[in-house]
């Protein structure tokens, strides 16, 4: 299936607002949602990597084949911005998540090294809030050994309270990747 990228939101009134269904793409700003979005679909590039935490400013949007798309949101936790630009990004999620309609699911990223953060578990609770179905992907799975990778998705599913393990990834290696590619439609 084919992904392109299709536009930047800066603003609610930028928003895509059809009824197709849209996979919200969340995770802290260095946690590899870029890569991931680029492993995925199979194209290098589609979604700018960078090596600063906090690229990613705005709502960018993806078409899947033309009947989904994947929403990639700003970063949450670590990222060298002015206090500014993280109120202008918390008053875009705020816009965001007030306009979603009951298509929307979620995939949030958490490095698979960590114990998950407080912004993790405060986007845990938005999504439960929400009542936005949810999948947690524990990324940097080749950064581990193999016996340290089950310890791993187990602190990540207790601390965030999930009914079952995440599933781990590697961008790098691709681990996780078919598995994955099924639960998103590809």
């Amino acid at each position: 299936m084919k992904v392109k990228f299709i536009k930047s939101a800066a603003s609610k009134a930028d928003f895509i607002q059809d009824s197709l269904p849209k996979l919200i793409i969340t995770g802290r700003s260095n946690v590899g949602k870029s890569s991931f979005i680029n492993t995925m679909a199979g194209v290098g590039g589609l979604a700018r990597v960078s090596s600063t935490p906090g690229k990613t400013a705005f709502v960018n949007y993806f078409d899947i084949g033309g009947k989904s798309y994947w929403v990639d949101l700003p970063g949450y936790g670590y990222a060298k911005v002015s206090q500014s630009e993280r109120m202008r990004w918390a008053r875009l999620m705020e816009d965001f998540f007030a306009d979603l309609d009951d298509t929307a699911s979620g995939l949030m990223l958490v490095d698979i090294r960590h114990k998950p953060s407080q912004g993790d578990l405060d986007m845990a609770r938005c999504f439960r809030d929400l009542e936005i179905p949810f999948i947690v992907v524990a990324n940097k799975s080749d950064k581990l050994k193999k016996s340290q990778i089950e310890p791993a998705l187990e602190l990540i599913r207790d601390t965030l309270s999930l009914d079952s393990l995440p599933f781990p990834f590697s961008a790098r290696k691709g681990t996780g990747k078919d598995s994955l590619r099924i639960l998103m439609g590809l």
